[in-house]
């Protein structure tokens, strides 16, 4: 019997599609480990190592962008508006190219997060694509007007032609998809003990008083780490590795002969170890998080429309705090003093998106 063959198309743009569609495919590829996986990212090899422990096959190819963005939080829209104009002048040809390899390569299913241009993909290779998100690029593009609103119009149309979504939580209406099955959120979990990071790492200070600060791929630029030295007996947590050397952040990078840390570390690793996480609004961060219990600390988004959805799933699910840029960027850092807010809605969220969306594929890819 041949083996089954999931092509997994991920979205371009910073690291946080990766991890999340990286976290399904690790449950797929330990549920079911004859499933070969053909990744399809520019999302860096490393990273989906890090969640991925299997063997994959890697392919850097790129049919979005997102969003253009020179850090976290700052986006270029005539860049991205550039680049999108450019992929639909060329997409015929960039879907020509692709299923071209899916024919070759025998793929069975695509699931992709959520590059719009894979559901063109599956219709032309004459096989099904699914895909997973709590977003889509229309979204945010048709909420900036303009131009951007026949582009949005594009997306809209090819994203109805995906045959199933599996809808994560801090969702959007999703509006364009027409057969949508809602599935609890999805993420890593932590994979060492918090006795062996503490010593690794040097991680002293009591969990109420550390605090672990991630800003995703694309870090953020002006974090004003002077406001630690306000805290000489808590512990900071980063992956910047611009940070500047303090005694009291923890930075967790390849120095120190700890090489491949950053290949081998994730933030979540590290969630148990820690009282809050301050973060910008992010589904994989936000995720990860609230599976864990783990309090937010977060800066609302203008201008990114999936923001609003976000701060509201958390407001909703897990303990939160929600400061202005003015707290972050210019205050003195006082809300860490504060205890967070206490989820809106009693009912707990579902945790189980891995698993429901590893079953459905499973369960596809066997009957084919």
């Amino acid at each position: 019997m041949e083996r089954p063959i999931l092509y997994i198309a991920i979205t371009n743009h910073g690291f946080g599609h990766a991890t999340r569609t990286a976290s399904v495919a690790a449950t797929i590829q330990k549920l079911c480990p004859e499933v070969l996986l053909i990744v399809v990212s520019t999302a860096p090899r490393w990273l989906l190592e890090c969640y991925i422990q299997g063997d994959f096959i890697y392919r850097p190819r790129a049919f979005d962008l997102g969003v253009v963005q020179t850090d976290s939080l700052t986006m270029d829209k005539v860049a991205t508006l550039e680049k999108l104009i450019d992929i639909k002048k060329h997409q015929n040809s960039l879907i020509a190219s692709e299923v071209n390899f899916i024919r070759q390569n025998r793929v069975n299913l695509i699931l992709a997060d959520i590059p719009f241009l894979a559901a063109g993909f599956a219709k032309t290779a004459n096989i099904p694509c699914w895909m997973m998100s709590n977003f889509g690029w229309d979204l945010i593009y048709r909420d900036w007007g303009g131009e951007f609103t026949a582009v949005a119009d594009w997306i809209s149309d090819w994203y109805s032609k995906c045959d199933r979504l599996f809808r994560l939580p801090f969702h959007e209406p999703m509006p364009a998809f027409n057969n949508i099955t809602d599935v609890g959120l999805t993420g890593g979990s932590p994979r060492y003990s918090a006795d062996d990071l503490r010593s690794l790492w040097g991680i002293t200070a009591p969990v109420e008083k550390t605090i672990l600060l991630t800003f995703g791929g694309l870090g953020l630029q002006q974090i004003p780490y002077d406001n630690l030295q306000r805290f000489p007996d808590w512990q900071f947590i980063v992956f910047d590795q611009s940070a500047p050397d303090l005694p009291n952040l923890v930075k967790i990078s390849d120095a120190d002969g700890k090489r491949e840390a950053l290949r081998k570390y994730r933030p979540v690793d590290f969630m148990p170890l820690c009282t809050r996480v301050v973060s910008k609004p992010g589904y994989s961060t936000f995720s990860e998080a609230t599976i864990l219990g783990l309090p937010i600390v977060t800066i609302p988004r203008e201008d990114f429309a999936e923001a609003t959805f976000i701060v509201e799933g958390i407001t909703n699910y897990n303990q939160h705090q929600i400061i202005t840029p003015s707290e972050f960027f210019q205050g003195t850092w006082n809300f860490l003093h504060e205890l967070p807010q206490p989820p809106r809605q009693s009912q707990p969220i579902a945790k189980d998106g891995n698993e429901a969306i590893t079953k459905a594929v499973i369960n596809y890819l066997q009957t084919k």
